[in-house]
């Protein structure tokens, strides 16, 4: 089964890449609004140094100079006028303190004085500017396409004769901007962020788990995986140690069932070879001719216990071969199929599944019919025979050993009830599955699947007698074979 999940390795790097930018998107924002709040300071307090020059050349000049006074020091963005009421209503916000704690410097006022000041955000169509010409204000008004986001800083000076000096300047916010000194310096950060992540971190945390992936996988096939040396973070060190020890007891499980069978199966030699002369001394022939057939039929018995252990207990080195010498080994000869498929198995114990399959097939189903496929790098094998079939109920129950479902107890018809256990051991070892099934047009199919085991494919020669097969694959490549 094809795997289509992001790998680990994938998923840290966008995760760390994805960190870092958004962390540098907030840094350059930050950093703009940190601009910005320093142009407007810059702009307060320029606004606040006119409106205490103004305060300071009222109050020293004639009362006839004042509206001459506030008319020279108005602009097109500045507006000075003196009222008997401050415009300023209520100026007690904390961001204008800076803006009124200048003014008062500069008028050597110590709180005598009332000075109110405000400054708020306008959004949205604030055109045209107050004091601008009707040509100016109609080019302002186009440059800005009709809108103007800006700050406004209104401040009311009680002058000394009671009436007050209200000031209003509207200026614009600085445009956001990324210089080229800043843009190259995130390039080059990310860049080397990344590639100390890459080579340093996620390398070191996920190279340990691709081995101990690959390991793992060949020791569930059966091979022979020698003890991994711990690497990487605690975590994937106590990981490996973890596999260390679960590879030791199991090959220790393994290797102590075989020696029990073995030995079991050993002992029993010596009193079966003494039953056997004992039985030759029985006068009576029906009776000694019953006593061979219970002694042979116990002598089978103890070795195809001691085959199943050796079948299912050394660890094999998987060998590469073509599929086609894989069947003739199994006694199938290729009828027609792509002969330079290749895969990666052990070789004594999958042709020994195969033609316990096959031999099953002969002996309950009246003939075997072998054919297989490839897809992607997993390999199909099937062997379909003409028998009668098994009850869906007893499917699962005859891999057990020693089952049979031929209910007679000779060994000529019925077997010793190991061929499929031998098979299914065999092939889980290779990290695959063996399934029986009825099929349609009458017959059992055993169907062997590996995966990851095709190494090469080359163009197929599939035969056209093939194509009609269902459910044969019709996108890999398909091979038959006569036994």
């Amino acid at each position: 089964m094809k795997r289509l999940d992001v790998s680990l390795r994938t998923q840290l790097v966008l995760l760390v890449g994805a960190s870092f930018l958004l962390g540098q998107l907030l840094s350059l924002i930050f950093f703009a609004d940190e601009r910005s709040l320093a142009v407007r300071a810059a702009l307060g307090a320029e606004t606040a140094s006119r409106a205490a020059n103004v305060a300071r050349l009222i109050e020293s000049a004639p009362p006839d100079l004042h509206q001459r006074i506030v008319e020279a020091a108005s602009s097109p963005l500045v507006r000075f006028e003196i009222a008997t009421t401050a415009d300023v209503v209520d100026g007690q916000h904390h961001e204008d303190a800076a803006v009124e704690a200048r003014i008062r410097t500069l008028m050597d006022d110590s709180y005598s004085r009332e000075i109110r000041v405000e400054v708020h955000e306008i959004e949205g169509s604030v055109l045209p500017v107050p004091n601008l010409t009707p040509d100016m204000a109609e080019l302002h008004t186009d440059m800005m396409q009709g809108t103007l986001a800006a700050v406004e800083l209104e401040i009311s000076i009680a002058l000394s004769g009671g009436n007050w000096l209200n000031v209003g300047t509207l200026f614009e916010r600085p445009p956001w901007q990324v210089s080229s000194s800043g843009l190259i310096s995130f390039i080059l950060s990310a860049g080397l962020v990344a590639i100390a992540v890459f080579w340093f971190v996620i390398a070191r945390l996920t190279r340990p788990l691709t081995v101990l992936t690959q390991a793992t996988e060949a020791f569930g096939r059966g091979g022979a995986v020698d003890p991994l040396t711990p690497a990487g973070p605690p975590e994937v060190q106590m990981l490996t140690d973890a596999f260390n020890v679960m590879r030791a007891r199991l090959r220790r499980f393994v290797t102590d069932r075989t020696m029990m069978l073995a030995a079991l199966a050993h002992d029993l030699r010596s009193p079966l070879t003494a039953m056997r002369v004992q039985t030759e001394m029985v006068d009576d022939p029906d009776t000694r001719a019953s006593l061979k057939r219970s002694v042979t039929e116990m002598s089978d018995m103890v070795e195809a216990t001691l085959a199943y252990a050796k079948g299912v207990g050394p660890e094999e080195k998987a060998q590469r071969l073509a599929v086609t010498d894989l069947l003739e080994r199994a006694q199938a000869h290729i009828v027609a199929g792509p002969a330079d498929t290749t895969i990666t198995v052990q070789v004594v114990g999958l042709t020994r599944a195969l033609r316990n399959l096959i031999e099953n097939a002969r002996r309950y189903g009246g003939g075997a019919d072998v054919w297989w496929s490839a897809e992607d790098s997993d390999l199909k094998i099937y062997v379909d025979d003409q028998g009668p079939g098994i009850a869906e109920a007893q499917i699962e129950h005859v891999f057990e050993p020693y089952v049979r479902l031929e209910q007679s107890r000779s060994r000529a018809t019925g077997g010793t009830g190991l061929g499929l256990s031998i098979a299914r051991s065999i092939v889980l070892e290779h990290g695959g599955t063996l399934d029986l099934q009825n099929r349609d047009g009458g017959g059992l199919r055993a169907c062997i699947t590996l995966p990851d085991v095709v190494v090469r494919s080359g163009p197929g020669n599939t035969s056209p007698a093939l194509q009609n097969d269902t459910p044969h694959p019709q996108t890999g490549m398909i091979g038959r074979a006569k036994v």
